[in-house]
């Protein structure tokens, strides 16, 4: 029987999602207490592959259990991991839907802050640049949804057999003290570092050190920067998940909190 999972977590400690050695992951984590629970190895597929300290406000993954069980398994999960990784839901699936491939849209969140708070260090992303240029990065967000390509904004860009991405919405919010800043962004695929890519270049254009006309022609060129530079990986967060058959809504209270309704757009 698949059953999709239904989670979030915390992603300082981690080296992303994607088991890999050497490395711990949040999905060796959770194979782990499956293991533990089944006393049987459990492979788990998860909805994409966050980078190493990116967090998950919704994140889904799939598993097949044949055994059959008649104990609290969304309970017991709970128990066996960490506090920085939470199960939500488990939901019995018909048929094989895949967590990964079935996904039509994914969501992300990269939040700033411009002046120093250590109570936001692990979930905001710290730059100290109080000076930025709202309006000019409102309007190099705003040309996003305009454009399909994003070659130019990737670290491999070979590896894929295109580099087409439906990017459905972008956004900058602001909060009303203009200390906090939300980059939000929803496609149907993203490319490797791609939304730490154009975070960082959207920081550049705030600095005055891109123009949002060269911003818009990497949009159009299509030629990979000599720099990159990707925006650190804290502060981004997966923060929804849509599929054709499960739209559920995030379930976290403390990002909710942090977006709140403090925020307005640019």
């Amino acid at each position: 029987m698949r059953y999709f999972f239904h989670i979030a977590y915390q992603g300082q400690h981690y080296n992303g999602w994607q088991k890999q050695p050497g490395a711990i992951s949040v999905q060796e984590v959770i194979e782990k207490a499956l293991l533990q629970i089944f006393k049987l190895q459990i492979p788990i597929i998860g909805c994409g592959r966050t980078d190493a300290y990116v967090h998950a406000s919704q994140f889904f993954f799939h598993a097949d259990i044949e055994q059959d069980f008649n104990f609290d398994l969304l309970y017991r999960l709970n128990k066996a991991l960490p506090q920085n990784i939470a199960v939500f839901d488990m939901i019995k699936m018909e048929g094989l839907p895949h967590a990964r491939f079935d996904a039509v849209q994914r969501q992300y969140d990269y939040f700033i802050h411009t002046y120093k708070d250590p109570f936001l260090a692990n979930q905001s992303s710290f730059y100290l640049e109080p000076n930025l240029n709202l309006v000019n990065m409102k309007k190099a967000v705003n040309l996003l949804p305009k454009y399909k390509d994003y070659r130019a904004f990737c670290t491999q860009p070979n590896k894929y057999e295109h580099t087409i991405c439906n990017v459905m919405e972008a956004d900058l919010l602001v909060n009303s003290k203009g200390d906090r800043i939300r980059f939000h962004i929803a496609s149907n695929r993203f490319l490797s570092k791609m939304i730490r890519i154009l975070m960082g270049k959207i920081i550049k254009v705030g600095k005055g050190n891109l123009s949002v006309n060269e911003f818009e022609n990497l949009l159009i060129s299509l030629e990979t920067p000599n720099t990159l530079n990707p925006a650190h990986p804290t502060g981004l967060y997966l923060s929804k998940v849509t599929y054709p058959y499960l739209n559920l809504e995030p379930r976290t209270e403390f990002l909710t909190a942090t977006q709140g309704t403090d925020w307005i757009s640019v």
